[in-house]
């Protein structure tokens, strides 16, 4: 099979609030955004700077040697650094180590001196919020493919980013576990393990500084920093908040109902291993056809049962 095509993410300028909610919000499709106002940060974010407003304060870092960081397999290791140490090191041009931030909390509470300079952009009713991330990130480092369960943009502040996207109708090529594709070298695929992996619709865009990538819930993104780059991901919630896990304080929790359907499908398959392999099958594919059914749209069955060339 041929290597999977590339479609650029539709790109956006002059949007405000009204327009992103009439005209790119409903369509459910990333955007890159650009020319929203960030705030002074796009200013005042080097790497000096942020050393000195964040000083001595420990934060919890990923750090590997191999610059495609593996959640499944852990290829990295969990270190606690002073903030102005980890950004001097994450910041640094040579350097045999990958650096990456391990902060799921709200940047206003861990950082409230960089939230002073960080814009929260206005397209999004303000009671959906759930939180804003900071990203640091060494030149070079790779992130793994996963989905997010809440709407996210993502904007990158300082560096570039190379940002890769599949649709959520492609999950049954991603070859998942949980909410992290096994494939982690996305551009070059081992398709002996992953065949089916070149079926998936790959969108792909380059975010330069100052914008802005609005990444629906449950879209697949995979991010490659072609530079030392700081960002910041801003969560919120696309359903009613009663929809979501109360306990669930990163927001990477699948929602209430989809976690209890999961539950009972691992139930149901348990059930199906008191029976022979070849009534497995049959039941198996009975089930598979009442999932389609019940939830597939038309589109989506076209759409996942599809060769892309």
């Amino acid at each position: 099979m041929e290597p999977q095509e590339k479609l650029p993410v539709a790109m956006f300028t002059g949007v405000d609030g009204d327009i992103f909610l009439r005209d790119i919000y409903p369509q459910r499709q990333p955007a890159v955004l650009r020319g929203v106002d960030l705030g002074p940060c796009l200013q005042k974010w080097t790497a000096e700077y942020l050393g000195q407003q964040g000083g001595d304060r420990d934060v919890k870092i990923h750090v590997s040697t191999v610059p495609q960081m593996d959640f499944l397999k852990k290829n990295f290791v969990y270190k606690t650094l002073p903030f102005h140490e980890f950004v001097k090191r994450a910041s640094e041009t040579k350097h045999s180590l990958f650096f990456l931030t391990d902060a799921p909390a709200d940047l206003r509470k861990q950082f409230p001196s960089l939230a002073e300079d960080f814009r929260i952009p206005a397209l999004f009713e303000a009671e959906r919020f759930f939180s804003s991330v900071l990203r640091i990130s060494s030149c070079g480092l790779q992130l793994w493919t996963h989905y997010d369960v809440m709407d996210n943009l993502l904007a990158q502040v300082t560096g570039r980013k190379r940002v890769v996207l599949y649709s959520p109708q492609d999950a049954l090529h991603l070859y998942l576990s949980g909410d992290k594709s096994e494939v982690l070298d996305i551009d070059s695929p081992d398709l002996e393990r992953f065949p089916d992996f070149v079926k998936a619709q790959r969108y792909e865009c380059v975010l330069e500084p100052g914008d802005i990538l609005f990444i629906p819930a449950l879209w697949f993104h995979n991010t490659l920093a072609l530079q030392f780059g700081v960002g910041v991901n801003v969560f919120w919630r696309h359903l009613a908040a009663e929809s979501y896990d109360k306990k669930d304080l990163y927001g990477n929790k699948d929602p209430v109902a989809a976690a209890r359907a999961l539950q009972a499908l691992e139930r149901a398959l348990h059930m199906l291993d008191e029976l022979p392999a070849s009534y497995r099958d049959f039941y198996g594919r009975r089930m598979v056809q009442r999932v389609q059914q019940r939830t597939f749209s038309p589109h989506d069955t076209d759409h996942t049962s599809k060769d892309h060339p």
